[in-house]
């Protein structure tokens, strides 16, 4: 009887669902491609393998764009008078989810009350006036909720900072919206903050990013490894063309991995630690390590990709990368 109750136990654990709510500061005028991709304006993702095009019909918005994002997020700012600089918050994406076990046989009225209640949570935080989209997306593994809004305090204040905060802040932020969600929802549970494992959150992206740059650094090993003395000239301009695109995906990649260096190091440092934790109750958190050692895994395939680019080929590719920032 013992036995049967503590396996339950450990089920249950297996089966945790968690709410996520998550924010992305964007700094600029970088509104467009997010627009693109919130509002899906593109016929194809070949960035993002987990869109599925067919299904994006059963998408749905909460709260609908009055026109184009920058527009919207402009005008807010100059209605509240306020003074920009380059380095200003103009507007923050925010990400609501929950874990994938969550969302299995809930029906798309259940799904849909979910996500009305968490832009319910934000809605009244940051006031629906701010609101610059809020949109389910039903078209990939996980449905999501993205809600953009501008940073405006009630006293017309363009501050990111005050109204998300700091760590501590960000915290408070996370446990006032799972008390908010567990009424409704009481299988929800908390996931373990940021200030208390002293991680950062490793974004979605970076591991679409990751496959991406990876099956495009596969096709140009491909042509690097057909080169001869017989077809050298036309296999190099082939591994010239590809590298083109790639090389500068690859580089901006490689930086904003920099700073979650310390989060990859220290689950690596985990990893090793998996054959231990090989119970059911672990699966969720081997699952996360394995995952973020795969992305350290698919940067390190890529910096070997550059080492045996040949050298001629690696200097005619800077040339010519030289000469098109000097065109701009």
């Amino acid at each position: 009887m013992e036995k049967s109750r503590k396996g339950k136990e450990r089920g249950k654990e297996f089966m945790a669902q968690h709410a996520i709510l998550r924010f992305e500061k964007h700094k600029g005028n970088p509104a467009r491609p997010l627009e693109a991709h919130h509002e899906r304006q593109k016929e194809q993702y070949a960035s993002n393998p987990d869109i599925d095009t067919s299904r994006s019909k059963y998408n749905f918005h909460i709260v609908k764009p009055e026109g184009r994002y920058y527009h919207f997020i402009q005008n807010r700012i100059e209605q509240a008078g306020c003074r920009t600089r380059k380095d200003s918050t103009r507007f923050v994406d925010t990400l609501i989810t929950a874990s994938p076990e969550f969302f299995k046989k809930k029906s798309p009225k259940e799904i849909q009350a979910f996500f009305q209640r968490a832009a319910d949570f934000l809605i009244g935080r940051v006031g629906r006036e701010n609101i610059v989209s809020a949109v389910v997306h039903m078209d990939e593994k996980t449905p999501h909720l993205h809600l953009t809004f501008v940073p405006l305090t009630k006293d017309n204040r363009l501050c990111a900072k005050e109204i998300i905060g700091n760590r501590a802040n960000l915290t408070k932020w996370q446990d006032d919206f799972h008390a908010y969600m567990v009424e409704k929802y009481p299988d929800l549970e908390r996931g373990e903050s940021a200030s208390k494992t002293g991680r950062k959150h490793i974004p979605t992206r970076l591991f679409k990013q990751a496959v991406f740059l990876s099956k495009q650094a596969r096709a140009i090993e491909a042509t690097l490894d057909g080169i001869n003395p017989l077809n050298a000239g036309k296999k190099k301009e082939e591994a010239l063309s590809l590298l083109k695109k790639w090389f500068p995906r690859m580089e901006d990649f490689s930086g904003q991995l920099k700073k979650y260096k310390v989060t990859i190091n220290d689950l690596l440092a985990e990893n090793e630690k998996l054959e231990a934790r090989a119970k059911a109750s672990e699966k969720g958190k081997m699952k996360d390590t394995m995952e973020r050692a795969k992305l350290k895994s698919e940067l390190d395939n890529m910096q070997r990709l550059v080492d045996r680019i040949p050298p001629d080929i690696l200097a005619e590719l800077k040339r010519q990368q030289r000469q098109h920032g000097k065109e701009r």
